[in-house]
C-alpha cells in the first residue's frame, strides 16, 4: 500500500525531486554548521561549497549512479580532509548515492560498491581526518552508515523484484485458470455435440435401414417409418442449434434458449428409439427425485448415450432402462441381452469414455462391460443433492 508521500511523489515526479535535494542540503548543511561551529579549527565555506556539489550530483543519481557515487565518495573524503568528522549528516549525500545504487543494481554490484565506500571512509578516518585517536567516531561510525545504507537498498531492491514476480505468477495464474475454463467449456461442448449428434444420426439410420428392409415386404410400415424420421431429424437440428447457439452469445443471458432436456423427457427419447426399432423398457425402483439441473441433463445424457450404443453395436433391438433411488443415490443401469453390444472391451469406444466423464463432473461412478449372462450392461450411480425435498413431479 502506497503512502501519502508516495502517492504524491507518484504524481508530481520533479517536485518531489526537488523537495527531496533541497532536504538532503539543507540537513547536510547544517551539519557542516554545527560541526564548524563545535571545531574551531575546521573550514566552513570550502565544506558547504562541497555539500552544495555533492547535493547537486543527486540529481543525476537514477540515471549514473555510480559516477554519482565516486563524486559523493569524493566530496564526504574532502569534507573529512578539512577537518570535519564525518558524521551521518556529513555524508548524508554518500548515504543518499550509495542507497539509490543498491536499489538500482544486483546484489554483487552492491556490495562491490559498498566496499569501495568503505575503504574510501577507511582512508579518510586514518590518513585525512585528524581524529586518528578515534577510530571508532572516525572510521566505524560512517563505514557502518555506509553498509546500512546498501543494506537497506538491498532490501527495498528484493522487495519490489518480489512484488513484481507475485503479480506476473498472479497473472500468470489468471492465464491458466481462463485457459482451464475454457478447455473444460470446448470439453463439455465436444460431450453435448456428440451425444446429439450420435443418438439422432444413429436413430435416423436406423430408422432409414429399417425402412429400406421393409420397403418391399411392408410397405405400410416403411412409410410409417419414413414419416417418423422427418422428427429424429428436427429433433436433431433443434438440440444442435441450441448447443451451438451458445458458441455465437457474446454475454451469458439465456434468452431464446431451449432448456437442456433431462429424465422427464425420456418417453420421448423411448418412443424415437422405437420409431427406429428398439423396444426400450423403462422401471423405476424407489421413489422418484427431483434431480438438480445438471444431474437431470448428466442421467438422461447417459442413458441417450447407452441407447445409442445399443442402436449401433448391439444384435438385439431390446434395451431396458432401470432407474434406483435411494436417499442419497440414483443408480441408472441400462441392458441388453445380446452377445455383441458395445465397443470391444469396456472402456472403448468415445461414447463410453463421454460417459464415464460425465458421471465423473458430478461425483459419481461409472462402469460399463459384458454381463456374465451374456448381453451388455452401463451402470452408473450419481450421488444425490441432500438439499432436494419431496418427489419428482
Amino acid at each position: 500500500m502506497k503512502t501519502g508521500w508516495q502517492r504524491w511523489a507518484a504524481v508530481r515526479p520533479n517536485a518531489a525531486e526537488a523537495v527531496t535535494l533541497a532536504l538532503v542540503f539543507t540537513v547536510t548543511v547544517a551539519a557542516v554548521v554545527v560541526t564548524w561551529a563545535v571545531m574551531p579549527g575546521s573550514r566552513l565555506w570550502p565544506a558547504v561549497a562541497v555539500s552544495a556539489l555533492t547535493c547537486g550530483a543527486l540529481r543525476w543519481r537514477r540515471k549514473r549512479p555510480f559516477p554519482v557515487l565516486a563524486v559523493t565518495l569524493l566530496g564526504a573524503m574532502v569534507v573529512g580532509a578539512l577537518g570535519y568528522l564525518l558524521t551521518p549528516g556529513l555524508i548524508g549525500p554518500l548515504l543518499v548515492a550509495q542507497y539509490s545504487l543498491s536499489v538500482q543494481s544486483r546484489r554483487r554490484t552492491t556490495w562491490n560498491s559498498a566496499f569501495v565506500a568503505v575503504v574510501g571512509m577507511v582512508v579518510t578516518g586514518f590518513v585525512l581526518t585528524p581524529f586518528h585517536k578515534s577510530p571508532v567516531l572516525a572510521v566505524v561510525n560512517p563505514t557502518a552508515w555506509v553498509l546500512l545504507s546498501a543494506a537497506f537498498g538491498s532490501y527495498v531492491r528484493v522487495r519490489r523484484e518480489y512484488a513484481v514476480a507475485r503479480a506476473e505468477h498472479a497473472a500468470w495464474e489468471r492465464e491458466e485458470e481462463a485457459r482451464h475454463r475454457v478447455i473444460q467449456e470446448r470439453m463439455r461442448i465436444a460431450r453435448e455435440l456428440h451425444d446429439v449428434v450420435a443418438h439422432h444420426l444413429t436413430l435416423a439410420d436406423a430408422q432409414a435401414g429399417t425402412a429400406a428392409h421393409l420397403a418391399r415386404t411392408h410397405p405400410e410400415q416403411a412409410l410409417a417409418i419414413i414419416g417418423k424420421l422427418p422428427e429424429t431429424t428436427s429433433a436433431a437440428l433443434r438440440e444442435l442449434k441450441a448447443t451451438v447457439g451458445l458458441l455465437r452469445q457474446d454475454t451469458d443471458t439465456d434468452d431464446d434458449l431451449t432448456p437442456a432436456p433431462g429424465l422427464e423427457d425420456l418417453p420421448g427419447l423411448v418412443d424415437t428409439c422405437a420409431a427406429a426399432g428398439l423396444a426400450v423398457t423403462v422401471t423405476v425402483d424407489g421413489t422418484a427425485r427431483r434431480l438438480t439441473p445438471v444431474l437431470d441433463l448428466t442421467a438422461y445424457r447417459i442413458v441417450q448415450e447407452a441407447l445409442t450404443n445399443v442402436s449401433k453395436h448391439a444384435s438385439t433391438r431390446a434395451a431396458a432402462v432401470r432407474l434406483a433411488y435411494t436417499p442419497h443415490y440414483m443408480t441408472l443401469t441400462v441392458t441388453n441381452d445380446a452377445t455383441g453390444s458395445g465397443p470391444s472391451g469396456p472402456g472403448g469406444g468415445f461414447g463410453l469414455l463421454t460417459m464415464r466423464e460425465r458421471a465423473a463432473v458430478v461425483g459419481g461412478t461409472f462402469h460399463a462391460g459384458h454381463r456374465p449372462q451374456g448381453g451388455f450392461e452401463v451402470a452408473c450411480t450419481l450421488p444425490l443433492d441432500s438439499h432436494d425435498e419431496g418427489p419428482a413431479t
